[in-house]
């Protein structure tokens, strides 16, 4: 089954705590701290694989978690750190945060890799703490916290050139005809449920690929039929080819069915409304009387006069098909690879900024402190140890916690909730 969009949860691994620890050795019964760090947690890395097509191999699982990191040991010992975890997704995913929708990266090469979830530290143990005051501390640092998210990936294919039209036009048998692609081919509509990628050798021209893109229909901006899903697949492609059935066989239009194709595009990204276009008149093999003959040259000359290069061509007999390819191969290099669907710039624009460590409430004249700061700290220390109960206040007043506080009115006296934990303030 092609998957081209999927909404999984990671969660990196846990540090490992720091061990409080002290030398017991036979004439040493008071010796000094030994607990060693802990190891660090493993990442959740995304890795960009050319080999993959589609987001298949996230069907069943949607959930990916890594290893924790060893704690620490007595006599100095680290830890180990864990192995990070390896994701692979195919060339131009989308990676996407899903509770924020913040954009979080575009994996546009192979072997392209993205930390979607760092590790977390290990924790420092009690033999780092100790000072010439403070020779035996009876506390340790624990391991940072996992890191968890929600991720949407979407696919959206990376080729030089995409066919676009109505379905049943003849995009996947001109696909078939110019590369090596060997798509699905009947005649009814929607054969064609999956982006299919072929490389195009033409003559002595570089290679280049071509994407044939589902048929599209009226409302798919909006997401009718399988519109976005079909959509989000042109948005890369430098130039595509407007392919029409100008034999009317299915009893259309070819110039409605081609400003009808090309208001989706604009409604569903004004980028692709004017990305160049090359038009293919499909299916002059089932032309036989002159009305026919007459309304395609009216077309022809529509469109010509519209700005567009248009060819007639019979994808089932290779008719025109040539000619086409020549004057594709002339102007494509004319027109820059753009393959990223957004710049870095985008993603630095969209990265969520950085909260603050801690934040201050006063109600009914009680001051709370809450944060991720305040709330890894008190994890790290021991209050009913006086050493430890320093340590503490100190490093409040080094984050700033206590300025902050005389800053919103605190008074000798007040009470001060720390993350669940009161206390009396005195400066």
């Amino acid at each position: 089954m092609f998957i081209d969009k999927i909404t999984i949860t990671v969660t990196s691994g846990k540090g490992g705590d720091g061990a409080i620890s002290f030398r017991r050795e036979k004439y040493e019964p008071d010796g000094g701290p030994n607990g060693g760090d802990g190891g660090n947690g493993g990442s959740i890395i995304f890795v960009a694989d050319e080999s993959m097509n589609n987001l298949g191999a996230f069907r069943y699982k949607r959930k990916f978690v890594a290893e924790n990191g060893e704690p620490g040991g007595k006599q100095n010992k680290s830890g180990k750190n864990a192995p990070d975890l390896y994701i692979q997704v195919p060339v131009g995913a989308v990676i996407f945060d899903n509770d924020t929708g913040k954009l979080l990266c575009d994996m546009i090469e192979d072997k392209q890799e993205f930390i979607a979830c760092k590790g977390g530290r290990g924790g420092r143990g009690n033999q780092h703490f100790a000072t010439s005051t403070r020779q035996a501390p009876k506390f340790a640092k624990p391991g940072d916290d996992a890191e968890t998210k929600n991720l949407t990936l979407e696919l959206k294919t990376i080729a030089d050139v995409g066919l676009v039209g109505f379905p049943n036009v003849g995009k996947s048998t001109l696909l078939s005809v110019v590369s090596n692609a060997r798509p699905k081919i009947a005649n009814y509509h929607f054969t064609t449920l999956t982006p299919n990628l072929g490389m195009v050798r033409h003559k002595n021209a570089p290679e280049f690929v071509l994407a044939d893109i589902p048929g599209l229909i009226e409302g798919a901006s909006e997401g009718s039929g399988l519109g976005h899903e079909f959509l989000r697949h042109v948005e890369r492609t430098r130039m595509l080819i407007h392919v029409i059935d100008a034999s009317g066989s299915e009893g259309r239009d070819p110039l409605d069915d081609f400003d009808k194709i090309n208001e989706e595009l604009s409604a569903y990204s004004p980028v692709l409304g004017e990305r160049k276009q090359v038009v293919a008149l499909n299916k002059t093999d089932l032309i036989f009387d002159d009305e026919g003959r007459e309304n395609l040259a009216k077309v022809k000359e529509e469109l010509a006069d519209r700005g567009y290069d248009v060819f007639e061509i019979s994808a089932a007999t290779a008719k025109g098909v040539d000619e086409l390819f020549d004057h594709i191969v002339s102007i494509l290099p004319e027109i820059p690879a753009t393959p990223t669907f957004f710049t870095q710039e985008e993603i630095d624009e969209f990265a969520p900024e950085a909260g603050n460590q801690f934040e201050i409430e006063v109600i009914d004249g009680v001051y709370y402190v809450t944060g991720e700061m305040p709330r890894r700290l008190l994890r790290t220390v021991n209050l009913e140890d006086y050493e430890s109960s320093n340590y503490f206040q100190r490093t409040l007043k080094n984050k700033g916690v206590f300025s902050a506080l005389e800053k919103a009115g605190i008074q000798d006296g007040d009470t001060l909730d720390i993350c669940g934990y009161e206390f009396e303030y005195y400066k």
